[in-house]
């Protein structure tokens, strides 16, 4: 039936758009939201997304697309932003903790049989424009808290940007791994697989052996305070571009089992070639390979050669505490 009426308010246009895209963004999702309340007593998050999702014949693969966040799904966090600025509009309400129901101003818009309805529908409404202003005056009068032609939500554009900064990051990082000195790189990954846990954390089980040449261990990692059992790592400060190949892993197991243990860290500022990780795949020795991109990516999560700069914190209403109260 609520698939019938997505129709019959004038959306099937909207939908023959929107089922073309792997992701329909929030603005989109207001209609077949609306009309999914529509008729309704109330509906919950859950139920909402369900039928918007049938409605616009959205597939399994579309459904599971996560945020770069990796925390939520993409339609998820549109369809409940798509209800929040519904709700500010007075076109939906919020009864209770994710439950909407559909107001007499929503039924009303609906009624006009709206091909769409998104931001600029929304600015039709002062309460709406209150709230998007900050309480600042008329949309275009006043900078907005955002962009109204935005097809993202606050979150996605949050998270595109901090993954923008991210690769920048870890970009200069590696350029400045790759300019640094033999002896300095060999410390960055000792301090790094310190960081990680590694001997424990304690600075004091890792150290440069200083030692070159093929098959040359260039640092040690104790995993216990005796020495019993230790990761031996070797490092390639390459150019991108030139990778290292199944030879030089070869080499490293030899070293590693001269040594008497079967454990090892191969790590490259550049590549590994096929035949190299398939040698390692293969191998009785336990050999982890680092290549530039995971080298960069490990610093700056475990804040080797970084430091924050900037925090950025994001807080949600705490409904426990308020449902509480209310009790």
């Amino acid at each position: 039936m609520h698939g019938r009426r997505l129709c019959t308010i004038g959306s099937c246009q909207l939908r023959n758009v929107i089922i073309r895209l792997a992701t329909p963004d929030y603005q989109s999702l207001m209609l077949p939201v609306l009309s999914a309340l529509d008729e309704r007593e109330a509906a919950s998050l859950t139920d909402i997304r369900s039928e918007v999702s049938g409605a616009l014949n959205l597939t399994p693969s579309e459904l599971a697309e996560l945020l770069p966040s990796g925390r939520q799904s993409r339609f998820a966090n549109r369809v409940n932003w798509a209800a929040i600025y519904l709700s500010n509009a007075g076109l939906v309400k919020r009864i209770r903790r994710g439950t909407y129901q559909i107001t007499v101003t929503g039924k009303q818009l609906l009624a006009t049989g709206p091909q769409r309805v998104d931001l600029n529908t929304l600015q039709q409404y002062p309460q709406f424009v209150d709230w998007w202003t900050g309480g600042q005056g008329k949309v275009g009068t006043v900078e907005p808290i955002g962009p109204i032609d935005s097809i993202e939500t606050p979150e996605e554009t949050l998270s595109r940007a901090a993954e923008q900064l991210r690769l920048e990051l870890e970009g200069a990082v590696l350029d400045r791994v790759r300019d640094s000195t033999p002896a300095f790189f060999e410390q960055i990954v000792v301090d790094l697989l310190i960081a990680m846990g590694y001997g424990g954390g304690d600075s004091d089980m890792g150290r440069v052996t200083g030692r070159s040449g093929d098959g040359g261990i260039d640092g040690t990692i104790r995993e216990d305070a005796l020495g019993l059992d230790e990761v031996y790592v070797q490092v390639k400060k390459y150019a991108a571009g030139n990778s290292v190949g199944e030879g030089e892993l070869r080499n490293f197991a030899g070293a590693i089992d001269a040594a008497g243990t079967t454990k090892g860290v191969f790590v490259t500022t550049s590549a590994f070639t096929k035949a190299a990780s398939a040698y390692v795949a293969r191998s009785p020795k336990r050999i982890a390979l680092i290549d530039g991109k995971q080298l960069a990516r490990l610093m700056v999560v475990f804040d080797v050669g970084v430091r924050t700069r900037t925090r950025h914190e994001i807080k949600r209403i705490d409904e426990d505490y308020f449902e509480s109260a209310a009790d």
